[in-house]
C-alpha cells in the first residue's frame, strides 16, 4: 500500500481539530493542541468525557449518527481519532467533506489484524506464523500454525479481548464458535520482551520516530513502560526503523504505534499496530522535547515535525481501577508527574491514570547491565 505523498496547505493556528472518541486520548491531544493556537472538537457518544471536559466543543452522538458527523465536519478544519475502531463508513462520510488523518485507507488495514500482518509481512518485516480461519475451517490454520495457537477476531479487540488460547482442535472449535466467522489464528511464540516504536509522519513524507520502549503487562492490560528498552541500542534503532517503513508503506499521516515481541534469539517481531497516540507513548509528555500528542497535531496540521530526543530516561505506570483514588499530585518530587483523566467511575482494570517518573539519561540502560 503505496503512494507518494502529496503536500497540502497548512492548517493555521486558530483552526479547529476534530476529534472522533471522547477518552484519555482525545483529551491529551486536546491539552497538546492548545498551545499551538487549535481548538479542538470532539465527536463522543458518551456524556461527560475524559476529553470533553477540555475541548472547545463536544458533540454527544452515536459514531454513526449522520447529523453529528455533518456537525463536526462543519466545526473542524481537519479530523483525526484518538482510537482506531471507528466505523469506517463514519470517516468516510467526514472524508468527503473535510480533510481526515489518518484516512480510510489506513483504517482498513489498522482495523484489521489479518491485514495488519499482511502489511508486515510485505513490508519485509517478521511475525509469528498466522492463517486467516473463515467460517470454523481451520484446514489452513492446522497446516502453517498448528497448536497451540491464539485465535482472535479480526476486528474490534484490544486489551486482550476479543481472543482465545486454544491448545487442540476440540478448543480450537469451541473457539470459533464463540468469536464468529471472521478469525485469525497465530502462533503461540516465545518472547523475552513486549517493545513498541512511535513514529510520525507528515503529508510532506517528513518522519520522526520517538525512542522504543519496553512494555510490561498485566491481564493484557499495560502496567508499566520502561523508556527506553531495556534492551541493545541495535535492537531500539531496529524497532525504530521496522516502524518508520510501515508508516511509509502506509502513506501516512498522522501517528503510527507498532508493538513487538522480541525473541529469545534477538529477532523482532510484529505483533500489532495503531494508528493513534498510544499508551506506551504518555512518557513522551514529560522526557521528550515533543510528546507524541503535540507531534500528531504538527503532523495532521501540515507543520514540521519536532524534536523527538530523549531529555530523560522514564517509567510510565498506568493507574487502573481505584489505585487513582485520592491521589494528589507529589510535589515533593518533581521528577514526578501525575496525570489522571475525570473519568467518573473506576472500574477493575480501567486506566483512570498515569504516573511518569523521570530519571537521568542512561539510569534504565544502567538497570540493565545490573
Amino acid at each position: 500500500m503505496t503512494s507518494a505523498s502529496q503536500p497540502v496547505e497548512p492548517v493555521p493556528p486558530g483552526s479547529v481539530i476534530g476529534i472522533l472518541g471522547g477518552g484519555q486520548l482525545g483529551r491529551m491531544i486536546a491539552l497538546a493542541a492548545a498551545p499551538l493556537g487549535y481548538r479542538c472538537a470532539v465527536l463522543t457518544p458518551e456524556a461527560d468525557s475524559p476529553a470533553s471536559q477540555v475541548a472547545w466543543q463536544t458533540i454527544v452522538a452515536p459514531y454513526d449518527d449522520a447529523a453529528a458527523l455533518d456537525r463536526l465536519a462543519d466545526l473542524s478544519d481537519v479530523v483525526t481519532l484518538e482510537f482506531e475502531n471507528v466505523p469506517a463508513a463514519a470517516v468516510a462520510a467526514l472524508a468527503a467533506r473535510v480533510r481526515t488523518a489518518p484516512d480510510e485507507r489506513v483504517l482498513a488495514v489498522t482495523q484489521d489484524r489479518l491485514k495488519e500482518k499482511t502489511l508486515a509481512r510485505e513490508a519485509g518485516l517478521s511475525t509469528v506464523a498466522f492463517a486467516a480461519v473463515e467460517r470454523g475451517d481451520l484446514s489452513v490454520m492446522l497446516d502453517t500454525v498448528g497448536f497451540p495457537a491464539i485465535l482472535k477476531t479480526r476486528r474490534m479487540g484490544y486489551d486482550g479481548k476479543g481472543q482465545r488460547r486454544v491448545a487442540n482442535l476440540d478448543e480450537a472449535d469451541r473457539a470459533c464458535r464463540d468469536l464468529g466467522d471472521s478469525l485469525i489464528a497465530e502462533a503461540v511464540c516465545r518472547f523475552d520482551k513486549e517493545l513498541s516504536a512511535i513514529v510520525a509522519r507528515s503529508s510532506a513524507g517528513e518522519v520522526r520516530a520517538f525512542d522504543a520502549v519496553e512494555n510490561e503487562h498485566e491481564n493484557h492490560i499495560l502496567r508499566t513502560t520502561y523508556a527506553p528498552a531495556r534492551v541493545a541500542g541495535s535492537v531500539r534503532e531496529a524497532a525504530q526503523a521496522a516502524a518508520c517503513r510501515l508508516a511509509e508503506r502506509l502513506s501516512l499521516v498522522g501517528l503510527l504505534a507498532v508493538e513487538f515481541f522480541l525473541s529469545p534469539e534477538g529477532g523482532l517481531l510484529v505483533n500489532e499496530m495503531a494508528p493513534r497516540p498510544h499508551n506506551s507513548g504518555h512518557w513522551t509528555i514529560e522526557a521528550c522535547p515533543t510528546s507524541q500528542f503535540e507531534q500528531l497535531v504538527r503532523a495532521i496540521c501540515g507543520l514540521p515535525l519536532g524534536d523527538t530526543g530523549r531529555r530523560h530516561d522514564a517509567t510510565m505506570t498506568n493507574l487502573l481501577g481505584a489505585e487513582a483514588e485520592g491521589r494528589a499530585v507529589p510535589a515533593a518530587d518533581p521528577a514526578v508527574h501525575l496525570h489522571l483523566y475525570g473519568k467518573a467511575e473506576a472500574r477493575p482494570g480501567r486506566k483512570m491514570g498515569h504516573v511518569t517518573r523521570l530519571l537521568p539519561l542512561g539510569s534504565i540502560a544502567a538497570e540493565r547491565s545490573d
